[in-house]
């Protein structure tokens, strides 16, 4: 490309708004990696990319260099106020990350399995009963919705409303709506806000409730959280808490859709379940857009990032950096050690890392369980630069 941005002079080195397959981005970012590791793009406002392992690596764990408070994700999503612990640099982001982390951790959620199972169950009878469906729209979303709902034990009017305008929050910035994007975040203000009120009239276990333990820490006499923060931190869980596990869910059923051989080896030795969700965390992890802004002039990768620029990660090319991977692109269930970047590093890493684990092996069990045979059943549809994986994902299920 030769356009050039911010009156710098400088050439765009790749599109990210370029269309895309299923495929075609895994091709695009092993060519970055190999030519420009960490390319220019005057897309969305101008910003710098870093696709190979080491850089996001770096990029994510030093905090001082790479700042999250200015700008956190590419594009700049408008927002009101800030929304902890994503818009909060180490120390002060620690305050919000503490009584999240005491909920989500493994030993906590992994009481939710049962009740994962039973809704991975529920929702894809109809689908098994059409012999197929769209997995990404008619199940993958409502799961990673009825999930979320299930660990904040909301009723099932409030999970529908944080479906329907969770939906048109996502898709309102993949069109960079910016209007549509304020009008969907105030109304999940409003939710958070229902939510955070009804937990102070009646108040759960603050070790095993999210809201119950951020009210606990707002009562904290040396450092306690401000109210209006506990209701930013409730917004922020919502809508991470049903993107990425869509997004990541819809990628691993067409993997497995179009890996036959793959299937059969899972249905035959379940208990290789989790090392397939590793590798299929590894190979489709479902964000991309997360950035830092540069605090100072730095180095990276050969490149000169100047003092408030943006940063995105790009996880999903680090995941397949063959300097770190052997055999990135492939699949690979006795793959040791597995230090994919599908969480994160450093001090953001996703706090609901154990969660979605579980999310994941409970809906792909389920799927395997319920069927012979998953195939493909047209074209895949991805969503934009926003998130990555299929926002349509048409299967066939063959009941067992």
């Amino acid at each position: 490309m030769t356009t050039t941005a911010g009156g710098l002079g400088r050439a765009s080195d790749w599109d990210p708004t370029a269309p895309e397959t299923f495929d075609s981005s895994h091709e695009v970012y092993a060519g970055l990696r190999r030519r420009c590791p960490v390319p220019w793009s005057d897309a969305f406002g101008g910003f710098w990319a870093a696709t190979r392992y080491e850089d996001v690596v770096r990029v994510a764990r030093d905090s001082e260099t790479f700042s999250t408070a200015v700008q956190n994700v590419v594009p700049h999503v408008p927002r009101t106020q800030r929304r902890p612990p994503l818009h909060f640099d180490p120390p002060e982001h620690g305050i919000y990350r503490a009584p999240m982390d005491r909920v989500l951790r493994r030993s906590v959620v992994r009481r939710l399995e049962p009740a994962f199972a039973e809704a991975a169950r529920e929702l894809l009878g109809p689908l098994l009963a059409r012999g197929g469906g769209d997995y990404s729209r008619e199940f993958a979303l409502p799961y990673a919705a009825q999930c979320f709902a299930i660990f904040l034990g909301l009723p099932v009017e409030r999970v529908l409303e944080i479906r329907r305008i969770g939906v048109a929050y996502s898709f309102a910035i993949q069109e960079m709506d910016r209007a549509g994007v304020m009008a969907a975040s105030e109304e999940l203000y409003a939710i958070a806000r229902a939510i955070v009120e009804d937990r102070r009239a009646d108040p759960r276990d603050p070790d095993e409730d999210l809201v119950s333990s951020l009210l606990r820490a707002s009562a904290d006499p040396e450092r306690p959280i401000p109210y209006d923060m506990v209701v930013a931190t409730v917004r922020q869980t919502i809508v991470a808490g049903i993107g990425a596990p869509h997004a990541a869910l819809g990628s691993a059923a067409v993997h497995l859709s179009r890996d036959p051989g793959l299937q059969d080896r899972l249905r035959a030795d379940p208990g290789l379940l989790p090392a397939a969700v590793e590798e299929l965390l590894r190979l489709y992890a479902p964000y991309r857009v997360f950035a830092r802004t540069a605090t100072r002039d730095v180095e990276l990768g050969g490149r000169t990032v100047r003092a408030g620029e943006a940063i995105a990660m790009i996880f999903p090319s680090a995941n397949r950096d063959e300097a770190v991977f052997d055999e990135a692109d492939r699949l690979d269930l006795e793959r040791r050690p597995n230090r994919h970047l599908a969480f994160g590093r450093g001090a953001h890493r996703c706090p609901g890392a154990a969660m979605a684990r579980l999310e994941m092996t409970a809906a792909l069990g389920e799927l395997l369980a319920g069927t012979s045979r998953v195939e493909p059943d047209g074209e895949v549809e991805m969503f934009n630069w926003l998130e990555f994986g299929p926002r349509s994902a048409p299967l066939r299920l063959v009941p067992r």
